[in-house]
C-alpha cells in the first residue's frame, strides 16, 4: 500500500530500529532512564526552554498544557481549525473544564488584533480569558506556516493582557525547515510548546512538552495522574533522538514532493481548488458532480493507494519519509484517471 493518508503512517527505518535496540534504559519515573533524560534536555534546548517531559503523544501534550495553564471555567483562545478543537475527543472540556473560543483565521493563523478583540476583561459574568494557543504548522489549512513575526505579535498581545501562551508543535520542524528559522525563535514567545516525533520525524511513539521548570513539574503531576509514566521509555526516546539526528533536513524532500503533487492537481480536470503546498500537506476539492471525495478515495484504495477524504468534496494527501517522488507520480496518475469518473 502506498500511503499518502498521513505522516503518522511512517514506520521506523532500519537505522532507527538499530538505535532502539541499542538504547540504554532505566526507570523513567525515577529519573533513571538516561536516554529519555538526554532527549528531554535536547528538546528543551532546541525549543529554548528550561525543562521538558517525554509523553506518549502530542494530544497528551496539549491536554496537559491546558490543564496546567487553566482552571475549570477559563477560556482558551484558538483557531477554529486547530487540533485541540477538532481532534482531541472533547478533552479540554472533559479533562479540564475549559471553554474554547474559536477564531476564524487566515489559513489557520489568526492575528494579534483578533486576540486583542477576543480578550474578555475580568468580570463576574464572563469566563476568564486565560490562554492563547497556536498550531505550527496549521494542519487543516494545508500545513500553512505561521510567520515568526505573527507568532511574536500574538504572544506580545497575550502577554500584555496577562494571558498564557501555548504552541502545538506537531509539525514545528516542518516550519523550521520551510523557513530556515531555528525552532527556538518560533517558540520564544510561548510559555509552553511541544515537538512531535511520530509524524514527519518518523518515530513510532512520542512527543516532548517543554516550558519552565515549574510548568514541567506541574506537567509531571498530570502525567502521573493520567497514567502516562512509562518506565523504561528509553526504548522510545532512542527513536526520537535518532530522528533529531537523521530526519530533520530530509523534511525538505517531503515539501518538494508535496509541491509537485499540488502542481499536478491544479492541472487536473475535476479538481476545483488546491491549497498552497507550504510544507508537506495538500488539500484539494473535487467537482462532486463528477465524483465525490469518498468515491475517489475508494477508487485509489482499490489500486493500492491511500488518501484521505475529509468531506464529500475535500481530500488530504500528506508526504513523509515512506513515500517518494515516484510514488507521488503514481498517485497523481491514479487521481487523474479516477477523476474521469
Amino acid at each position: 500500500m502506498i500511503d499518502f493518508f498521513s505522516d503518522t503512517k511512517t514506520k521506523p527505518t532500519a537505522g532507527m530500529r538499530a538505535a532502539i535496540a541499542a538504547a540504554e534504559v532505566g526507570d523513567e519515573q525515577k529519573g533513571e532512564d538516561p536516554t529519555t533524560t538526554a532527549l528531554c534536555e535536547r528538546v528543551a534546548d532546541l525549543l529554548g526552554k528550561e525543562s521538558a517531559v517525554f509523553l506518549p503523544s502530542g494530544t497528551m501534550c496539549n491536554e496537559i498544557a491546558l490543564n496546567v495553564h487553566c482552571r475549570p471555567g477559563d477560556e482558551v483562545i484558538c483557531e477554529a481549525g486547530c487540533h485541540i478543537i477538532n481532534y482531541e475527543a472533547g478533552g479540554p472540556a472533559a479533562l479540564s473544564g475549559v471553554m474554547l473560543l474559536a477564531l476564524e483565521g487566515d489559513r489557520g493563523r489568526f492575528s494579534a488584533a483578533q486576540v486583542r478583540d477576543a480578550y474578555r476583561p475580568p468580570g463576574r459574568y464572563s469566563p476568564a480569558s486565560r490562554l492563547v494557543c497556536v498550531e505550527q504548522t496549521a494542519n487543516l489549512a494545508g500545513g500553512a506556516v505561521w510567520p515568526v513575526e505573527r507568532l511574536n505579535a500574538v504572544a506580545e498581545v497575550a502577554r500584555a493582557h496577562g494571558l498564557a501562551t501555548h504552541m502545538d508543535g506537531a509539525r514545528l520542524m516542518n516550519a523550521v525547515v520551510a523557513t530556515g528559522v531555528p525552532a527556538r525563535q518560533h517558540t520564544a514567545g510561548y510559555d509552553s510548546c511541544w515537538l512531535d516525533f511520530s509524524k514527519g520525524l518518523g518515530a513510532p511513539v512520542g512527543a516532548v512538552l517543554a516550558g519552565d521548570r515549574d510548568f514541567i513539574d506541574q506537567a509531571w503531576r498530570r502525567k502521573q495522574a493520567w497514567g502516562g509514566a512509562m518506565r523504561q521509555s528509553g526504548i522510545l526516546a532512542a527513536a526520537c533522538l535518532y530522528a533529531l539526528d537523521h530526519h530533520i533536513d530530509r523534511l525538505a524532500d517531503d515539501h518538494r514532493v508535496a509541491a509537485y503533487i499540488a502542481g499536478r492537481l491544479r492541472e487536473m480536470d475535476g479538481v476545483v481548488h488546491v491549497t498552497e503546498a507550504e510544507t508537506n500537506i495538500v488539500f484539494f476539492d473535487v467537482d462532486t458532480d463528477r465524483i465525490t471525495a469518498p468515491e475517489l478515495e475508494e477508487k485509489l484504495e482499490a489500486r493500492g493507494i491511500q488518501i484521505g477524504a475529509f468531506t464529500r468534496e475535500r481530500i488530504r494527501v500528506v508526504t513523509h519519509l515512506d513515500v517518494d517522488q515516484a510514488m507521488a507520480e503514481q498517485m497523481c496518475d491514479a487521481l487523474a484517471e479516477g477523476l474521469q469518473g
